[in-house]
């Protein structure tokens, strides 16, 4: 079992951005951006590309709806998505609030939030999630 499956299940906490029937999302913990969240299925899937061809639609539009909220919840130019998948052996996507492309460098020096900066965040972006 993967440390997302491990999050969904709710045996490790975490900051809940949104959630439907099939996927979660969640604040990373060592953010690039405030508002940096990652969106997994909830079936347990190694590589985004081993995806069925309906999961990853379904997974891709999910991503936008929490793009939009995050974009409400935190204003910027735009909202990144990087598929990336070395770090954890489970199907996930970056979405990080941008102001500039060097904002999507992974290898910068990542936020140091609080825990109650980190519960804030979230509750805005499910709140404008959940207001869509």
């Amino acid at each position: 079992m993967t440390i997302f499956s491990r999050i969904i299940a709710g045996e490790i906490p975490s900051y809940k951005c949104a959630e439907n029937d099939k996927f979660y999302a969640f604040l990373d913990i060592n953010p690039l951006a405030q508002g940096h969240t990652l969106v997994v299925p909830k079936q347990e899937v190694d590589y985004f590309f081993d995806l069925d061809d309906n999961d990853l639609a379904d997974m891709v539009v999910f991503a936008k709806k929490v793009a939009k909220a995050l974009r409400t919840a935190f204003p910027c130019r735009k909202v990144g998505m990087a598929v990336l998948g070395l770090e954890v052996n489970h199907a996930h996507i970056h979405l990080v609030p941008l102001q500039s492309e060097g904002d999507m460098d992974f290898r910068r020096a990542k936020l140091q939030l609080t825990p109650e900066q980190m519960q804030q965040t979230a509750d805005r972006i499910l709140a404008a999630y959940e207001a869509r």
